[in-house]
């Protein structure tokens, strides 16, 4: 086991006066039992209660009350009580809604007992067959790993840190861009981390990968019960990788037989698994950061590693020495991306992309972030600060003077000027600083305003 960052949120949640019981949401295999039980060893007592056992479920369909019933959870985790904090965590809670309902109670009733509840098909099933108490619980995703927790994973902690701060020096940048390299190769899901950093082996990987995929398309008939709906989900868990970072069209989806109606149900169904993200544009420069559901979205996967084995790109990543190079950019995209995510962890979180609103253009700016009131553009691209032309665009429309390109050059400022003539400055992050965006961000835009 390594770090995670999510258990320095877990302890934020336990530390806050004001918490409620957790609802901890993420995809399949990003590691949600392992981090709760790892964060399960602060407590006095852990009880760990999962709903697929009939014993765990049946005590939470009896009329005990709540505090008898915890008293039971003692017994059947085989645990005597002792003198302390209390963590109960109810996994595959999907199985039953009388737990569901029972939240509501323990914040209510027990605040005392420090309550976290997650389902690996939960998602899909929010709002259609569950539904948790509105107001009495909260939410936190969990996410694949990202680069910093990477660099933990195979004991680079020193690197880290000063990556973290934005404070690396020039002569360790070629090394750690070789390092996301292998992060971008393999991407963040933790049993490919794990097995990375013990061994070292990338070919190994592929089993575990190959494991994961038909996990997901095992899944389908839990998304969906049967008819189209099953059939377009399939198609997209098999051919779909191949479009990470890309603007799709629904109707005929990557050369499908299915309508747009059809694989719009599909993706949006998959959105809620948290195992892709449909990335829709916004037409303007300025606050509030709106998407413009009429116009193309980008298809984001929740794991650049996923994407390289199942798209069949391994190969070619592993011999690139700069990713923006790589399938015509695609994989940079969705690394970036995936890095820009991994920065909350609020289950809303989503990410945007730019296009110019006037008819005609075709002014495109990778993502969009919002910073301090400002929507600041984010271009994945090497080369000189001429040929950014969406940039300057957005720029010119823009009431701010900040814009942020990431490539795999050093980190620097230049000044640039738009053919309008509007001056602007140009933040050069290498893509180890992804991470550290909003760091970099306040270091120069709060700096400039002082």
């Amino acid at each position: 086991m390594f770090k995670r960052d999510a258990l320095t949120d877990l302890e934020n949640w336990a530390s806050s006066k004001y918490r409620k019981p957790l609802i901890l949401r993420g995809a399949r295999q990003v590691g949600k039992t392992t981090v709760v039980n790892e964060f399960g060893k602060e407590f006095e007592n852990y009880l760990y209660v999962n709903l697929e056992h009939s014993e765990a479920n049946k005590l939470f369909d009896s009329s005990l009350p709540l505090p008898i019933l915890m008293d039971m959870f003692y017994v059947y985790c085989n645990k005597s009580k002792k003198e302390g904090r209390t963590l109960l965590f109810i996994d595959e809670i999907q199985n039953s809604p009388k737990a569901v309902a029972r939240l509501r109670y323990f914040y209510e009733d027990l605040p005392e007992v420090f309550v976290i509840a997650a389902g690996s098909l939960l998602e899909s099933l929010i709002d259609v067959h569950v539904s948790f108490p509105v107001g009495r619980v909260e939410y936190m995703a969990l996410r694949p790993c990202s680069f910093s927790e990477f660099m933990g994973a195979i004991g680079e902690e020193a690197l880290r840190d000063l990556i973290k701060k934005a404070e690396l020096p020039d002569a360790f940048h070629d090394r750690v861009i070789a390092l996301f390299n292998i992060y971008t190769l393999i991407g963040g899901m933790p049993e490919v981390v794990r097995n990375y950093a013990f061994d070292g082996d990338i070919v190994s990987l592929n089993r575990v990968y190959e494991t994961m995929l038909e996990g997901y398309r095992d899944d389908v008939e839990k998304y969906a019960k049967g008819g189209v709906l099953s059939d377009v989900i399939r198609y997209i868990l098999t051919e779909g990788w191949a479009f990470a970072g890309q603007s799709i069209t629904l109707g005929s989806f990557a050369g499908s037989p299915y309508k747009a109606r059809e694989v719009g149900e599909a993706f949006r169904t998959l959105a809620k698994t948290l195992l892709l993200e449909l990335v829709y544009p916004t037409t303007s420069a300025s606050v509030p950061l709106v998407s413009d559901l009429k116009r193309s979205p980008k298809l984001l996967w929740l794991d650049t590693g996923l994407v390289n084995y199942a798209a069949g790109l391994q190969k070619e990543i592993f011999g690139a020495s700069d990713i923006t190079d790589a399938w015509r950019g695609m994989i940079a995209e969705q690394v970036v991306g995936q890095e820009l995510l991994a920065l909350s962890n609020k289950v809303s979180q989503r990410r945007h992309f730019w296009m110019r609103g006037k008819v005609g253009s075709s002014a495109e700016v990778d993502f969009v972030y919002l910073y301090d009131s400002k929507i600041i553009p984010v271009e994945v691209k090497s080369g000189h600060n001429a040929k950014l032309r969406s940039i300057h665009s957005f720029m010119d429309e823009a009431p701010h003077e900040w814009a942020v390109r990431v490539w795999s050059g050093n980190y620097s400022v230049d000044e640039v000027k738009t053919s309008k003539g509007k001056s602007f400055h140009l933040i050069n992050i290498p893509f180890y600083y992804v991470g550290s965006l909003e760091i970099i961000l306040s270091k120069h835009i709060k700096s400039s305003a002082n």
